[in-house]
């Protein structure tokens, strides 16, 4: 649509929800003021906005803006009210900065996720393992350990394989916390069985179930992370080198201290391997799950 004629106010302007990428409207000598009304036009009418101007009569719709843009070259007040400024000529920065700004969402999003699966799982299981078994399920030697091996993966993760969304993010708390704690929940489920699996039925010695304990929260995190980071299914993209190296190491850390019994009870080697294998199928499993709370939530 194109008009010469005054734009009419943001009450007044009406645009499509699902609005698609080849539909668009012309607005033709449109005054400063205009620019800042067809913003608040499209705010109104639920889309995520982007400004992109020079000038210092661009500034009130920059500021106004979800995300404003200078360009190069423009004036000093409208890179002071934008929120990039653009260092190369051109407008080609712009799909970058999208681009990079998607990914970096993503990666906050697994982190939060990750975070708010295991907070849920973590005071629950130490609380029941101190039920089952009348002891602190782990020794704060234990407890430095698998925190210290953990964020090794939690640190590469800064550097995973991202596929930026199609579509503005926008922070849903809320659903974000709900489909956390219901991970962190069917989590829970395989940690208590694993515990009490060897407490009642193999009848290990409490030194020997810390040392599972700690297996078992290693090799489980690496799980969670692994169903975490993808909003699809978990074969869908390929976590970079950086991730595969650190969860390598991570392994290889944790394995050798509890078979070579370093700072804790050894473990047989059959058991370390059947949790390795439990945490395979946790992960399968979880993915299911996940894939179907990211459906009922609208998160995939």
């Amino acid at each position: 649509m194109q008009s010469d004629s005054p734009v009419p106010s943001a009450s007044q302007v009406r645009f499509p929800i699902g609005l698609g990428p080849y539909d668009f409207s012309v607005f033709a000598g449109v005054l400063p003021e205009d620019k800042f009304r067809l913003v608040k036009a499209l705010q109104n009418a639920g889309h995520t906005v982007g400004m992109c101007g020079d000038g210092a009569n661009d500034a009130p719709a920059l500021r106004q803006a979800q995300i404003g843009i200078a360009v190069s070259t423009a004036t000093d007040v409208a890179k002071s009210a934008a929120g990039i400024v653009l260092t190369e000529p051109g407008l080609a920065g712009i799909v970058t900065s999208i681009r990079q700004g998607r990914i970096t969402f993503q990666r906050i999003l697994t982190y939060a996720l990750r975070a708010i699966v295991h907070k849920s799982r973590q005071l629950l299981f130490l609380g029941f393992g101190l039920i089952l078994t009348k002891h602190a399920i782990l020794t704060p030697t234990l407890m430095v350990i698998s925190m210290i091996t953990g964020d090794f993966l939690a640190m590469s993760s800064t550097n995973d394989n991202v596929r930026p969304s199609s579509m503005p993010n926008s922070w849903r708390i809320d659903t974000l916390t709900i489909v956390g704690i219901a991970l962190g929940l069917f989590d829970l489920a395989f940690c208590v069985g694993v515990l009490s699996f060897g407490a009642l039925v193999m009848h290990l010695d409490i030194d020997t179930l810390r040392t599972m304990t700690l297996v078992t929260l290693a090799l489980n995190g690496h799980a969670v992370f692994y169903v975490v980071r993808e909003r699809r299914r978990i074969w869908s993209s390929r976590p970079s080198l950086l991730v595969v190296v650190s969860s390598i190491v991570d392994v290889l850390i944790i394995g050798t201290l509890a078979l070579g019994g370093i700072l804790m009870t050894p473990l047989a080697p059959s058991i370390v391997v059947s949790i390795l294998a439990a945490a395979i199928v946790l992960a399968l499993v979880m993915d299911q799950v996940k894939a179907w709370l990211f459906i009922q939530f609208k998160m995939a």
